[in-house]
């Protein structure tokens, strides 16, 4: 029964959030019923991801991060000269016979 309890608070916790969300999206609407309109506009854009040097710098980024990636972990397990040491475990078990 407590499970239910829970259950039911999380479900109006969530009817809760969604509706304030509701109501902010609607707050920001750009339509109005306001009869004074007063507009003036200036529009200046800058875009900086137009600009070729951070395609550059991006692409960089990534390749490294690929790079990376793909070379996996050379943790201590590798050598000086780039080849990694392997270890080999054998085990021996003998049983003992009857006399």
């Amino acid at each position: 029964m407590e499970s239910l309890k829970t259950i039911n608070l999380k479900s109006l916790s969530a009817i809760f959030f969604l509706t304030l969300t509701t109501l902010m999206v609607n707050a920001q609407d750009s339509t109005s019923t306001s009869t004074t309109t007063r507009s003036s506009s200036s529009v200046t854009t800058e875009t900086t991801t137009v600009e070729p040097w951070v395609w550059i710098v991006g692409a960089a980024v990534l390749i490294i991060i690929i790079v990376a990636l793909v070379r996996g972990n050379s943790g201590p397990s590798t050598t000086t000269s780039g080849s990694t040491d392997r270890v080999t475990v054998t085990k021996k078990v003998e049983r003992e016979k009857d006399v």
